[in-house]
């Protein structure tokens, strides 16, 4: 597996803010034998409540979705940092990735993210906040709107059931711009379309979060698909051995459908892997297997 962490704010000459923002771009590579491929793009951003980053949010979520075939971005945004900060840094991850599609093997077309909790807040700004004047100061004209999005357990209000912690840090505890950063409230019929998922237990985030956006995105006529399974408590990440999965009940195991059923989601708005195996035949082969012999296997350890 291949790593290549960029430092935004370098990139885009910016003054630091913040504690600073990266991106790491993971890739299998290509080989003779598979081809050159083009992928869809996934941001994977983690939760933390504005305060830190989960590690189980982070890079077993990018395992996951690397296997499907993604190229997956982990963006590591500023914490204990206020708005428009994180919303800034995200909107700097979605346009590195756009202008250097062709060198990622990115389809440019077709690029989400997704967000853990606090991180399914900064993507929801993403969804509905991508036009305002902070995001254009931080990447100019550049096209930053996410073609899906995939909310999980995300913060939405910042109203009476909100996570405390996490309205308190990107507002800045302004009561004004709290109000303003509750993202049930800025849902319009430009905003990404939306696959969400939560629990019923869960007592951290209350599941009215992803219902109000539901309804929000349902008033404003813009595709959502929402999934709330029963059991389970918050931050559940992508429920594998990596992030301690084995150790689940049968019944919160089955949370584990978020996943296939989001990545159908995606596939009907057509982000598939496009691939040309074998467009130049490898010499000594025929056109459906590689000669024999030839096909090397390498061993590396993945993170996560």
């Amino acid at each position: 597996m291949q790593q290549t962490t960029i430092q935004l704010y370098d990139y885009f000459s910016r003054p630091y803010t913040g504690s600073g923002a990266t991106l790491t771009a993971y890739s299998l590579g290509e080989d003779a034998e598979l081809g050159k491929k083009v992928r869809p793009a996934l941001i994977v951003v983690p939760g933390g409540g504005y305060g830190f980053l989960s590690a189980r949010e982070s890079e077993p979520v990018v395992l996951r979705f690397l296997a499907e075939g993604y190229a997956v971005f982990l963006l590591r945004y500023s914490v204990c940092t206020a708005y428009p900060v994180p919303l800034q840094e995200g909107a700097m991850a979605i346009a590195y990735v756009r202008e250097n599609a062709a060198a990622l093997g990115v389809d440019a077309g077709h690029v989400a993210a997704v967000g853990f909790s606090a991180g399914g807040h900064l993507v929801g700004m993403l969804a509905t906040l991508y036009a305002q004047a902070c995001v254009k100061e931080a990447v100019g004209e550049r096209d930053v709107r996410l073609n899906a999005v995939l909310l999980a357990y995300p913060v939405i209000t910042t109203g009476e059931k909100t996570h405390a912690g996490t309205a308190e840090i990107i507002s800045g505890g302004d009561a004004a711009r709290r109000q303003a950063l509750s993202l049930e409230t800025c849902v319009d019929k430009s905003s990404v379309p939306a696959f969400l998922w939560h629990t019923y237990e869960d007592d951290c985030v209350p599941v009215v979060n992803p219902l109000l956006f539901a309804s929000a995105y349902c008033a404003a006529g813009v595709p959502f698909e929402l999934h709330v399974f029963e059991k389970g408590a918050h931050g559940q990440s992508v429920l594998s051995g990596n992030t301690g999965g084995e150790t689940l009940p049968p019944a919160v195991l089955r949370n584990r459908a978020w996943v296939p059923l989001a990545l159908s989601w995606l596939k009907e708005r057509d982000f598939v892997v496009h691939a040309n195996l074998f467009a130049k035949p490898i010499a000594g082969g025929n056109d459906c297997l590689p000669p024999r012999g030839k096909v090397s296997s390498e061993r590396c350890e993945l993170d996560g």
